[in-house]
């Protein structure tokens, strides 16, 4: 029979067990953005100050961790998207939302390293659903306003951020804000421009595009 005191002793224990779990999760992050996504465990559980079997037993695969950490990073950037479509001016808007999406990229390693490690069927699954939801209405939006080019379609700005994300050299850590300068540009909707060729990746081949540009 479970009592009430045995319920009660079991609380903190719950509550000690999420809290670890937030405190790995976000010492992976940082150890992930400055290594990458083949860090150990050994040291995320110094800067953690925790154990490294706490870590395992939080996370016993790598990629329950990454799909974890990548999961939160989805969440992030779909915050930025719904704040970008809140925005009066919508090209501006999506200006907007690249530079902040692209800076949190380029800053963070393992970000940019999970797009191509997480298998296929895990991308939807860990929020990626959301946040092309999310491109779709900033797109529709300044194309129905007759800002942005008729023919981008969300897949586009999501490879582009990906692309982008890799722009960065030793002497020039921003180098990828000139060529989104450019992308920005080539957004803009011109009377008589003529349409772009070929079309965006279907789904099914996105993440061999993400592998083959990782060079995975």
């Amino acid at each position: 029979m479970i009592t009430e005191e045995c319920v009660d002793a079991e609380r903190p224990l719950r509550r000690d067990a999420a809290r670890n779990r937030e405190l790995i999760l976000r010492t992976a992050a940082e150890v992930f953005a400055e290594h990458g996504l083949d860090a150990g465990y050994d040291e995320i559980a110094r800067r953690a100050g925790v154990g490294v079997g706490t870590v395992y037993r939080r996370f016993p695969e790598r990629a329950e961790l990454i799909e974890a950490l990548f999961e939160s990073r989805v969440d992030e950037i779909v915050a930025i998207a719904e704040e970008a479509i809140s925005r009066p001016d919508s090209f501006e808007g999506i200006g907007w939302f690249l530079e902040q999406a692209l800076e949190r990229q380029v800053a963070d390693r393992g970000l940019t390293e999970a797009l191509a490690q997480l298998p296929k069927a895990d991308l939807c699954a860990v929020g990626v659903e959301r946040l092309r939801a999310a491109i779709e209405t900033m797109i529709e939006r300044a194309q129905a306003d007759g800002t942005l080019r008729p023919d981008i379609a969300a897949g586009d700005v999501g490879l582009q951020l990906f692309v982008l994300s890799s722009m960065t050299t030793t002497d020039q850590p921003d180098l990828w804000r000139r060529y989104l300068a450019l992308l920005i540009e080539g957004l803009r909707a011109r009377e008589g421009q003529p349409r772009l060729p070929l079309h965006p990746p279907k789904d099914d081949a996105k993440h061999d595009l993400l592998c083959n540009i990782q060079g995975r």
